[in-house]
């Protein structure tokens, strides 16, 4: 394959841009101008015209929850990019309309009150009103869940059920659970309530994980590293998209990290997991990376920054200092989920003290989100050569952080700059789907804007990252946290070819339209796995939506620009299912609304 015409942006400093690529096997060798390129061309040379557009190496997000997401991709309503709750709670009102028994409406994370025109979630008397009986979960963040009247019906929740560890139910006057559940410390009473409701069937779910691949190539992300996730077992949860690689079905490269099942069992799972399992088994497009996010439930500081900062218990670096042991002899990079200061001092004493006795010797291991570690910290991580992963959790988060810290804390929430100042590798995500949304263009908009979803500036101009910076904390940096340094993340000759043409130019768009970006051609390993607008002839097919119920297949992915409202003017007060006008995206119509 060759592309030509191009604006291509390689992140090589060696020749950082060029207007064309030449693909073989599904590397690049050849990148250059179209004169350079076009000499390569054979007889059987796909040559693809870019116009102009501009392409950018592939975004790879350093943590999300892919696996996990795509088995229930399909079955979730989606409130991510909406910007009106009452566009929201219609949307709701009308899935719960075509929504089977049992199955529930979920809305399961990737959105923000702030969000909203009308700064507020749905009260429970909306939820109910919006849907008198189908059962109905929203979960806001790790903060909390709204559940209708149908819902605390069908998980048991009256007068005499115990709030659960780590959480407790709103109650009414009479004691009894009003719908609202808070996280106060830990998630647990999310998750454990989350996993009442049905799953889709098996053929269901490998639908479901094709359609949710095929709306991050949609957004222009090419690989992803997976950080495991609370009740995602294994290898139970991981047949689906095990089956997928064999099959060769994979249209995002996938590594992933095992993160521990069993409190209290911890070190036996890390143990099992490295006698029986290699780091790096698999291939290009599905590998195991390591361990983490989670490696001992003891240092979970959850990050609800509504609530005091959570202590960790007395046991949490016993507990920690085992599970590392048998990782660094065992010579498996790990990651740990660490939100505070006070959590990461307490977990690299831990490190030190292991590395004193067992050398970690270059072995890859970092830290995800760190949002308010120091900068003795941040020498401290440099000492043991580890990383950052920073996630746009503040994009979601921020308004919360500044009532609660205030404007000065969050101003170095997270301290990108001393970070990179100090020579540790760090990179960017999203940590979605159930946090933060899956769009990699929040992200990249919080890294240059500084601001929140809901418009709160949070940064002054000299903490947020210009746009080259940024574009590398998604593509080449990243690739130092899946342990694939030289092979991707750049535009360069011997590189995998994994690359996109964007729908318009990140380095000139305003700042504000860098949120409603996407991807018009998606490359991976020299093959178009999605195209759109002039390239949709390319665009491989996909199978139709299942269950024919699924909220993807009324409202398609995540709405760009102002996809919830008419393209045209024939559409005016028009209402049809997704794809139903033939103005369609990969997923759905972008014409449909309310």
């Amino acid at each position: 394959m060759i592309l030509r015409n191009g604006k291509v942006t390689t992140l090589d400093p060696r020749a950082p841009e060029a207007t064309a690529i030449a693909i073989s096997n599904g590397r690049i060798v050849k990148v250059g101008s179209d004169r350079e390129v076009m000499t390569l061309k054979g007889p059987t040379t796909q040559v693809i015209d870019l116009q102009g557009r501009r392409v950018i190496p592939g975004l790879v997000d350093s943590h999300t929850h892919v696996i996990r997401g795509g088995l229930s991709y399909n079955m979730e309503l989606r409130w991510d990019g909406v910007e009106s709750l009452a566009v929201a709670m219609e949307m709701l009102r009308k899935q719960a309309q075509v929504t089977p028994p049992p199955q529930w409406v979920r809305v399961v994370g990737g959105f923000v009150e702030h969000q909203f025109k009308e700064r507020r979630l749905p009260t429970l008397a909306e939820l109910n009103e919006a849907a008198p009986e189908t059962p109905v979960f929203i979960l806001h963040l790790y903060d909390r869940a709204l559940l209708n009247r149908a819902a605390v019906r069908i998980c048991g929740f009256g007068k005499e059920t115990p709030d659960p560890p780590g959480g407790r139910f709103e109650r009414d006057s009479r004691g009894n659970p009003t719908g609202l559940l808070l996280a106060n410390p830990n998630a647990t009473i999310l998750y454990s309530t989350l996993a009442k409701g049905p799953k889709l069937s098996r053929e269901y779910q490998v639908n479901s994980t094709l359609h949710f691949m095929r709306e991050l190539n949609r957004l222009g992300v090419t690989g992803v590293i997976d950080a495991g996730g609370g009740s995602q077992r294994f290898p139970e949860d991981y047949e689906i998209i095990t089956e997928l690689a064999k099959e060769g079905k994979l249209t995002l490269r996938i590594a992933y990290n095992l993160f521990t099942q069993h409190p209290k069992a911890e070190l036996e799972d890390f143990s099992s997991w490295t006698k029986g399992l290699k780091i790096g088994q698999g291939d290009g497009f599905y590998r195991l990376n390591g361990g983490g996010e989670m490696l001992v439930y003891s240092a979970a500081d959850f990050e609800d920054f509504r609530v005091d900062r959570p202590e960790m218990p007395p046991n949490m670096e016993t507990e920690l200092e085992g599970v590392v042991r048998v990782l660094v002899e065992s010579r498996w990079p790990f990651r740990l989920h660490a939100t505070y200061d006070e959590t990461i001092s307490r977990a690299l004493d831990v490190f030190e003290k292991v590395n004193r006795d067992v050398p970690f010797g270059g072995l890859h291991w970092f830290f995800d989100h760190a949002e308010t570690i120091s900068k003795k910290n941040i020498e401290r991580v440099s000492a043991l050569s580890g990383g950052i992963a920073i996630q746009n959790r503040m994009a979601f988060q921020g308004e919360y952080f500044v009532a609660r810290y205030g404007e000065a804390a969050a101003r170095r929430s997270p301290p990108i700059h001393e970070m990179l100042a100090a020579g540790i590798p760090v990179g960017a995500g999203t940590d979605a789907t159930r946090v933060s949304s899956y769009n990699p263009w929040l992200s990249l908009y919080w890294l240059v804007a500084g601001k929140t979803l809901g418009g709160l500036r949070l940064y002054r101009e000299d903490h947020c990252l210009d746009r080259t910076q940024a574009l590398r904390l998604w593509t080449e940096a990243n690739s130092w946290f899946s342990n694939e340094e030289g092979v991707r993340g750049r535009i360069a000759e011997g590189q995998l070819a994994d690359f996109i043409a964007l729908s318009d130019d990140y380095f000139s768009v305003d700042v504000e339209e860098i949120k409603n970006l996407s991807s018009v051609l998606t490359v991976v390993g020299g093959e178009v796995v999605y195209g759109s607008d002039i390239f949709e002839s390319l665009s491989p097919p996909l199978p139709p939506v299942m269950p024919d119920w699924s909220p993807v297949k009324k409202f398609g992915g995540y709405p760009l620009g102002d996809s919830l409202r008419p393209r045209h003017a024939a559409f005016e007060g028009h209402r049809h299912e997704a794809g139903s006008c033939g103005n369609h995206w990969s997923l759905g119509c972008q014409c449909w609304a309310f």
